[in-house]
């Protein structure tokens, strides 16, 4: 949202988002019932809206104008962003995982938050084997045209990170801070390249330090935004395990690598795997369960759109499609933005985005640096 154009708005936001114990169900629901953030914080100070505790009817109807301002200061940069969840930026995949978060703050382009992701997650104490198959997989898996998100914590979500960027990829790091903080310190300088190549993202307002209970409300925040979820090496009490089985909960693909029965760290990988999770030994693995999953959940994207006409359900979209034609043939055989994409196809960058999904997974496109698309073969189909 602009600040400037939608000032009120996006100031009931920061002021809901900051009411303690007013949890994101709570006001999803207070949002869509009174359509808006305003209207809903309005009918909060009217007594009109099921508010628990004193504390957060006071912060509702006396907030910190100093903290707000504060927070609005930080929208104001060029790529500091509130993605509200009922906006149709929000990334349709995590809209409707349960306990979705009401809002996303964002540093960077919030559009790779609609590129198709697969998560990467293991131990932060990982042995080197760990680290070896974290980039192997990170390599492959960007360069089949899946956006690499994580945590940014130490070990597995540093190496899938780096990797990514490395290759010129797409990555997308999930905060359990304010967006404006990063833990580990070490990764300050990662973060930053994330920012530049991809997006941070966090539910939590500017300023919110790292509490242990903040790590695993962003577990299924990294979990809801990806397609799947590979575990490249986990112990049992692994933060990991927790991503694992929000993406199982929500329906989405769990991955693991096995390992050693001798390393404690792949006791994790092998938990999963007794409860059902995939054992994977290569990319290409999850790119051939994932490439039908892209395709399904690429249709779903485009009817929330409202695009008619789509079908997805074959191996070949493009081949099938009249729209995917008409963007294969626009995007020509030079690499092209989503924009030039845009314009010359008539299609909004949100549908573009869907569509692009399902090309980059049946290897028809392949994404490189800067945002920009190129066919990976010169037939249309």
């Amino acid at each position: 949202m602009d600040v400037e154009s939608n000032r009120d708005e996006i100031e009931a936001w920061l002021i809901l988002l900051r009411a303690p114990g007013l949890g994101a169900s709570r006001l999803r629901e207070m949002i869509d019932r009174h359509d808006g953030a305003l209207s809903a914080l309005e009918a909060a100070r009217r007594g009109e809206a099921p508010i628990d505790t004193a504390a957060c009817r006071a912060a509702l109807r006396a907030p910190d104008r100093t903290q707000i301002a504060s927070d609005l200061d930080w929208l104001a940069a060029d790529t500091h962003l509130l993605l509200a969840a009922n906006s149709a930026d929000f990334p349709p995949l995590l809209r409707d995982v349960p306990g979705a978060p009401a809002a996303l703050f964002v540093v960077g382009d919030a559009s790779a938050l609609w590129q198709p992701q697969i998560a990467i997650v293991g131990s932060r104490s990982a042995s080197h084997g760990g680290l070896a198959n974290a980039r192997t997989f990170a390599r492959a898996l960007s360069a089949a045209g899946l956006s690499i998100t994580s945590g940014l914590a130490e070990g597995i979500d540093g190496a899938a990170h780096t990797t990514a960027l490395d290759v010129g990829a797409a990555t997308i790091a999930v905060l359990g801070t304010g967006p404006d903080l990063v833990f580990p310190l070490r990764h300050r300088e990662l973060a930053t390249r994330i920012a530049q190549h991809g997006a941070l993202v966090s539910e939590f307002p500017p300023g919110t330090p790292g509490r242990p209970e903040n790590f695993p409300r962003r577990n299924r925040i990294i979990a809801g935004l990806a397609l799947g979820t590979l575990v490249v090496e986990a112990g049992l009490r692994s933060g990991s395990l927790i991503t694992a089985r929000c993406a199982g909960d929500q329906g989405r693909e769990v991955f693991a690598i096995p390992g050693s029965i001798q390393n404690p760290l792949a006791r994790g990988c092998h938990r999963l795997i007794r409860e059902g999770a995939t054992l994977v030994e290569t990319a290409d693995e999850i790119i051939e369960t994932l490439g039908p999953l892209a395709a399904h959940l690429g249709a779903a994207l485009r009817e929330r759109l409202a695009i008619t006409g789509c079908t997805v359900e074959s191996a070949s979209p493009a081949a099938r499609d009249p729209e995917y034609v008409a963007l294969l043939t626009a995007l020509g055989h030079e690499a092209q933005s989503v924009d030039v994409l845009a314009e010359r196809t008539g299609i909004d960058v949100a549908a573009l985005s869907s569509m692009l999904l399902v090309l980059e997974l049946e290897r028809e496109v392949a994404a490189e640096r800067g945002g920009l698309y190129v066919r990976c073969r010169s037939d249309t189909g």
